[in-house]
């Protein structure tokens, strides 16, 4: 509800929205800028890739320790270090800082209100992205942010996103974001159509019937 009101107040064409535990790096906009200037529609989603102290599997992030919080933060190693890092654009963004056309955030109504305080919201707003016709997740490898890691969620009582979001869409996460979004692997252009999904289907319909 926070960000929707905040998005509300925007006078320019763009939203973008991040959480509260990333420190954003040098020139991290102006990678997005040129990103948004190389395309021919104002339909898509990005995302900035994020580098986190911990490994969590992510094939999204970039890994390397410069702090667990803001008081072991090293900003200086931080700003010497972070363009060395190499990482290419993937697909799947969903994740913050994500930007989006002010038109596609009116147009999918924003995060929706019933997953607050916000478990899965991102991949939620994604889906609705999908059915609005966006193509283009793209998560851009040279716009970086530190990212402290669930800072942020710690302080709340989450919601069952999971859960809220099968019930939802009638399908998991897991297969929204490996057949649709391809997560994690090389951005090479538009997303195509999903294919072979009746097994995953079938999966989806049994856990919904036993939830």
């Amino acid at each position: 509800m926070a960000v929707n009101s905040a998005a509300g107040l925007a006078t320019a064409d763009y939203i973008v929205y991040m959480n509260d535990d990333m420190y954003v790096c040098p020139d991290w906009d102006k990678v997005i800028a040129h990103e948004i200037e190389q395309l021919s529609t104002d339909n898509f989603l990005f995302s900035a890739t994020m580098i986190e102290p911990r490994d969590t599997g992510n094939p999204c992030v970039l890994v390397a320790d410069f702090g667990q919080d803001i008081a072991s933060f090293d900003e200086k190693k931080l700003l010497r270090e972070y363009s060395r890092l190499e990482k290419k654009d993937w697909n799947g963004s969903a994740w913050p800082p994500t930007i989006v056309a002010k038109k596609y955030w009116q147009i999918t109504g924003g995060y929706s209100i019933e997953l607050s305080p916000g478990m899965s919201s991102d991949d939620d707003f994604a889906m609705k992205m999908w059915f609005a016709g966006c193509r283009v997740f793209k998560g851009i490898g040279d716009s970086r942010v530190y990212h402290f890691q669930a800072k942020s969620t710690l302080r709340i009582k989450k919601n069952n996103g999971r859960r809220q979001f099968l019930m939802k869409w009638g399908m998991n996460q897991s297969t929204f974001n490996r057949y649709f979004l391809r997560r994690g692997s090389a951005y090479t252009g538009a997303l195509s159509e999903p294919e072979n999904l009746k097994g995953e289907q079938l999966r989806a319909k049994l856990k919904r019937r036993f939830l």
